[in-house]
């Protein structure tokens, strides 16, 4: 394997995830930056691998980068995260940028990733979604996050921690309760469960039980109703995309286009293309 930057992912729960060609690859690595070696040294237990590694974090991207520069043209570096498929609200972007400008190899080693496997065993519509990471910390860009989830015509997914599960859920039973939602809990896990309805439903099944609320969480929310009133869904920034698309393209090809990027109705897309067209 040639020198460069290897982005490996890793199991989400279960380690008997792991693929063959991500063993290989960490078995044949310089050097494994990681975000928590105490935790990333389990894995590696079990595969017998034994590697040098650099934890990872917000604070010293900058710090590894120059470490490992002076060898980044002979060194093979793999990069992976605590669980799952690496940068995915992970730190690790400006490690990448550098191997790029420096004209080094980049690659990557798919794998499991909790984004991913939430969204197919949801049940919703996945042809269109938006990830928008961990829910915001602050109280008042949590309250803004979740009143801006009722305009999204995409199915939304998101992280949220344990101690603000509940929380979360009931600020979601507020504002959007004609909307289903999807919690996956401890996915892959002997304790994975997954929680699917409305709101209410799910705060009042999951408060039966205190384990309910132990673990790792992804929350989906269905995408805005197709019976949304007019043209809600068509926001400004779909109204402009609509009119780009009709410069060039027939008005059936700008229906089949948009809704493939929008899972807006065809219907409600038809009209609004029509009215631009005259």
């Amino acid at each position: 394997m040639k020198p460069g930057l290897y982005i490996v992912a890793t199991p989400i729960g279960n380690l008997e995830d792991i693929s063959i060609r991500s063993q290989k690859t960490l078995s044949k690595a310089d050097i494994i930056i990681c975000e928590n070696p105490k935790h990333s040294l389990k894995l590696l237990a079990k595969l017998g691998i034994k590697k040098k590694m650099y934890s990872l974090h917000d604070h010293n991207e900058n710090k590894i980068i120059k470490k490992i520069e002076n060898h980044a043209l002979e060194y093979l570096v793999v990069l992976i995260s605590d669980a799952g498929s690496p940068l995915i609200s992970d730190p690790g972007y400006k490690l990448v940028r550098f191997y790029i400008d420096k004209k080094l190899y980049v690659t990557t080693v798919p794998g499991p990733s909790s984004v991913i496997s939430s969204l197919q065993i949801s049940g919703m519509a996945i042809n269109s979604f938006k990830f928008f990471g961990f829910v915001p910390k602050n109280n008042s860009r949590f309250e803004h996050f979740i009143e801006n989830l009722k305009d999204e015509y995409q199915t939304s997914v998101f992280f949220v921690s344990s101690h603000r599960l509940i929380l979360c859920l009931e600020a979601l039973q507020k504002n959007l309760n004609g909307r289903k939602i999807s919690v996956c809990k401890e996915l892959t896990k002997l304790n994975e469960k997954i929680f699917r309805g409305y709101a209410r439903e799910i705060v009042e099944e999951i408060k039966q039980n205190k384990k309910n609320v132990l673990g790792e969480f992804v929350i989906l929310v269905e995408s805005a109703n197709e019976k949304s009133n007019d043209l809600e869904k068509i926001n400004s920034s779909v109204d402009k995309q609509i009119n780009k698309l009709l410069k060039k393209y027939s008005l059936t090809d700008v229906v089949d286009i948009v809704h493939k990027l929008t899972n807006i109705s065809k219907k409600i897309i038809y009209k609004k293309a029509l009215e631009q067209k005259k």
